[in-house]
């Protein structure tokens, strides 16, 4: 194993940001007040997009908004929300650029903003085995108590975690000959910047004018 690639999720792998289409479905299914949460939900994007989020801010929003149910229920909607709006989003080309890495014998992880919850029935729907994700805090029951754990993987947050999970087997990005990155944001810069091979995938305005201003390739999976 040489090689270590790794992805952003939303809109890199999913023409969607799963996030933001996860509050638009509790808003739909009337698990939260659709006015308030709606607005509060389309504000963080906007910052997100901005580049001016604080994901502590937004993380203990939406954890709060979820421990208000137990966790049996969440993950039933959660199955609905896979069935009604992942699954149809999901293409073939994002499922082949995974695959290409996996046939090569990459180590790969998924390195996400979006938190766990959300997250992994995602990366195991992709086949992804390792999940670098926004992590809330669960009683032993698993249902979730509105706290964060950790330092949030948005921004410089990403390398931070990335390099923890590689420390906890024992490695460094040096430990690979080559290291790529697939992003759309210019909130993953930082770690675009220290892995060997970044990728602008599917970029919004700001990466696409910073990836090539730095000669990095530009990939687009996407036409919509």
């Amino acid at each position: 194993m040489n090689n270590l690639t790794l992805f952003d999720l939303d809109h890199t792998l999913l023409p969607l940001d799963s996030d933001y289409e996860w509050g638009q479905f509790m808003t739909r299914i009337g698990a939260v007040d659709p006015v308030e949460f709606a607005t509060r939900n389309t504000e963080f994007f906007a910052q997100y997009q901005a580049g001016t989020l604080d994901p502590q801010e937004y993380l203990k929003f939406l954890f709060g908004t979820l421990a208000r149910f137990p966790r049996t229920q969440l993950d039933q909607w959660h199955l609905q929300f896979m069935e009604e709006v992942i699954h149809p989003a999901i293409r073939p080309c994002a499922r082949d650029l995974v695959k290409r890495h996996q046939d090569a014998g990459d180590l790969i992880a998924i390195v996400t903003a979006t938190n766990r919850f959300v997250t992994a029935p995602i990366a195991r729907e992709l086949g992804v085995e390792h999940l670098i994700a926004a992590e809330p805090e669960l009683l032993d029951s698993g249902d979730l108590t509105g706290g964060v754990l950790g330092i949030p993987p948005y921004g410089e947050g990403k390398i931070a975690n990335t390099l923890a999970w590689l420390g906890a087997m024992g490695k460094t990005l040096q430990s690979f000959e080559r290291s790529t990155f697939y992003s759309d944001s210019q909130n993953d810069i930082p770690l675009l910047t220290i892995v060997t091979h970044p990728v602008a995938t599917n970029p919004n305005a700001k990466l696409t004018a910073h990836a090539k201003a730095h000669g990095w390739p530009i990939l687009k999976l996407f036409n919509d």
